[in-house]
């Protein structure tokens, strides 16, 4: 699953109470002082660093981030200028003695906040894509403040009066769609934020907003700390038997990066498996590297411990429901996604848990039967799956990955596979840039081009992991397109690919591949955008709507066109053979009972925590996660969550609290709308027109599900999904 992350920086001041990780929310006291940014003139804070690169546009194209000038002292400076120039600015606003309008009010509203804009919008992507202890130090004091700022502007009683007297006009008015749909965002969100309680609820709100993002923060900050506490360190060489000949120098190399001089680390990531489980045949070593992924942020053995901090955010977030006027954190968020309500979720989730968890246990006799080849005759554990999983699929179609990821050589997918399938759908080409400085060396710009040779945004691609990086995958923007404002897109996707030992090739699994396509999907939905307000550019739409574009690009990763084109052997140049190009692709279905209960389970985690009151949230997080998921029969020992509660980052600290389900509900739409588009012809520009007019370059001016029928003709059924995932 893929850890989707991108909003811009107006929608982020405007959530910070709420979905506090659009970006990450973390300098000493002595640096940021606990005091009103309203108490520094603007003014003052230009001279005292007139150099500060957030101030004014980058003068690079499209104004992107100028790295080469952009300091880690600049960031304060510039937030405190930011927060005192939009409060000044919405103070105007909500003060002026003229009536409001369209364009005195929500307009204005639309064009305040230049300034932190740009910081943050540089600041979040550093916080998870190249953090370092200063930035940490930053995010720990901001976050709080940001959030603090947002209640000041969405608790303004003569702000909200004027949205509020234009909400009241909405039926009188000649307004057009997508003013209509920038009007209903601004008013449910100031009522969202709490604009119509009295004062003492306001003022509980305010200290539950400062608090949560404290500690959404600390749990980001600990996710970080935990990754390189659990690394699992091995001595001998023997017992990596199974893993590749680069892999293994790939790990002796991190251990000796690490003061591990002569063994070999294998690194935790993002999910409770973990890649490395595929091929390891030593049983305890699989045991060890299973054991620290399952078990983070428990506190096991003096480490991290997570467990106060979630306890802390599910009490926090349901006392604020309830202040809200919902019956909890989950009856809140779903409200304004197409769910609609945690009823609806959880019914998908028990409507599928039943036929998933049969799937899955008819996948483990075959695992067992393997198992007991090698002379196992006892339970199959959690670390057996993957290694024998891989036996089966082997045996079933008689394929090795081994034998697979040679030619999936990376500049061969990104040129060849992922540039090549958007061009051929879209027109469009990427052509690097070596002009434009970039906050790390392994990170690459592109511009983007259409059919016409005109500019349409910048894509910058941040692909290998580092210790500075957060585990998963997103995509994330430094530029919302804005006809409003005269901007052009500026995106970035982020992965953590491992970097290879020096002189060998990046070869990637076929989950890397899809992952690659499915991150530009997201890339090019800010990219395509074509609106006018920058609150409702590119991926400001529904958390459950907003993984559908990047879905419905995963499966170009297989399509037989797509993969001749880039499937070519580093070394000879071949391309992959029929034979066991056909076998991938049968193969890609396997094993999907296991990787949907997996899902299944965390997503039921995710919406339990989210679904019970103030008074309901227990003390035991591990008993929790036990009852619950007895409760729904998802409670198959083999097959653990994707992510357990300690280290479930999606909704702890990613935006996705009670939305966790999101990508299974966009999966439906994608894969319906890819059946669709390959019964229409598949890969080809005119299809490529339709989806971009239709989904891509409408941002949140539609509502979302009339956007779907728009390209499809009609509303999603399940049927495509249940055969993309191998279930029927």
């Amino acid at each position: 699953m893929r850890n989707f992350k991108s909003c811009s920086a107006k929608q982020a001041i405007l959530l910070a109470g709420f979905l506090t990780t659009c970006w990450s929310e973390s300098i000493a006291q002595q640096i940021l002082p606990a005091r009103s940014s309203s108490d520094v003139p603007l003014t003052q804070l230009v001279r005292m660093q007139n150099d500060n690169p957030f101030l004014t546009p980058s003068k690079l194209a499209l104004h992107a981030p100028d790295f080469a000038k952009i300091k880690h002292e600049h960031y304060v400076p510039a937030f405190e200028a930011g927060m005192a120039q939009q409060l000044a600015q919405t103070k105007e606003i909500a003060e002026q003695k003229e009536p409001p309008t369209f364009a005195n009010t929500l307009v204005s509203l639309e064009k305040s906040g230049e300034i932190l804009e740009r910081v943050q919008a540089v600041f979040f992507n550093m916080s998870t894509a190249n953090t370092d202890e200063t930035i940490q130090e930053i995010e720990e004091k901001i976050a709080p403040r940001l959030a603090s700022h947002s209640d000041d502007i969405y608790l303004n009683k003569k702000l909200f009066a004027r949205v509020e007297t234009l909400w009241n006009q909405r039926t009188t008015q000649a307004w057009n769609e997508e003013q209509q749909r920038l009007l209903k965002e601004y008013y449910e969100n100031f009522v969202r934020a709490g604009a119509r309680l009295n004062d003492a609820q306001q003022t509980r709100v305010r200290a539950i907003n400062e608090e949560l993002s404290s500690l959404t923060t600390q749990f980001q900050q600990n996710l970080l700390a935990i990754t390189k506490e659990r690394g699992v360190v091995v001595d001998d060489v023997a017992q990596l038997e199974g893993m590749s000949a680069a892999d293994i120098a790939a790990a002796k190399e991190a251990a000796t990066a690490k003061g591990h001089d002569g063994k070999y680390l294998l690194a935790i990531t993002n999910t409770t498996r973990q890649p490395v489980l595929l091929s390891l045949k030593n049983r305890e070593l699989r045991k060890r590297v299973w054991l620290a992924s399952a078990n983070r942020g428990l506190g096991e053995a003096g480490g991290l411990d997570n467990q106060g901090l979630v306890l802390s955010m599910a009490r926090l977030r349901a006392e604020r429901a309830k202040l809200l006027g919902y019956a909890s954190h989950a009856a809140f968020t779903l409200e304004n996604q197409m769910a609609g309500n945690p009823q609806a979720a959880f019914k998908m989730l028990r409507d599928l848990a039943p036929g998933v968890l049969a799937k899955a246990k008819v996948e483990a006799a075959d695992i067992q039967r393997f198992m007991k080849k090698d002379g196992i005759d006892g339970d199959l554990e959690p670390w057996d799956w993957e290694y024998y999983s891989e036996k089966v699929r082997a045996e079933k179609y008689q394929i090795d990955e081994s034998l697979v990821k040679p030619y999936f050589e990376m500049e061969s997918v990104l040129q060849n596979g992922v540039f090549y399938t958007y061009g051929k759908l879209y027109g469009i080409q990427f052509k690097e840039r070596k002009d434009l400085p970039t906050y790390h060396p392994s990170v690459r710009v592109f511009d983007v081009l259409g059919a016409d040779g005109k500019q349409i945004g910048l894509f910058y691609a941040d692909y290998f992991h580092r210790d500075a990086k957060q585990g998963g995958a997103w995509m994330d923007g430094f530029i919302a397109q804005s006809r409003l404002l005269n901007q052009l897109p500026v995106v970035v996707n982020v992965m953590n690919i491992p970097m290879p030992a020096a002189g060998e090739p990046t070869l990637l699994s076929l989950d890397d591949v899809t992952t690659m396509f499915h991150e530009l999907g997201h890339g090019v939905h800010g990219l395509f955008s074509s609106v006018e307000y920058p609150a409702l550019s590119g991926t400001s739409v529904p958390r459950d709507f907003v993984e559908f574009p990047s879905t419905f690009h995963e499966d170009w990763a297989i399509h037989p066109e797509v993969l001749n084109n880039y499937a070519r052997h580093y070394k000879t140049g071949e391309t992959i053979p029929k034979t066991l190009l056909d076998k991938s692709i049968a193969a890609n279905k396997f094993n999907k009972g296991y990787e949907t209960l997996e899902y299944l389970s965390a997503a039921l985690l995710d919406l339990g925590w989210h679904s019970i009151s103030e008074e309901e949230v227990p003390t035991d997080v591990v008993a929790f996660e036990k009852q619950l998921l007895k409760s729904f029969g998802m409670d198959y020992a083999p097959v653990p969550p994707r992510y357990r509660t300690a280290y479930f980052a999606h909704v702890w600290s990613g935006g996705y609290s009670a939305g966790y389900y999101a990508y299974l509900w966009s999966e439906v739409l994608a894969a319906d709308a890819f059946a669709h588009m390959r019964n229409q012809g598949g890969l080809t520009a005119t299809n490529g027109a339709k989806y971009r007019d239709t989904i891509l370059s409408r941002g949140g001016t539609r509502e979302v599900m009339q956007q779907y029928k728009d390209y499809r003709g009609q509303e999603p059924t399940v049927e495509a999904l249940l055969v993309r995932r191998g279930l029927k």
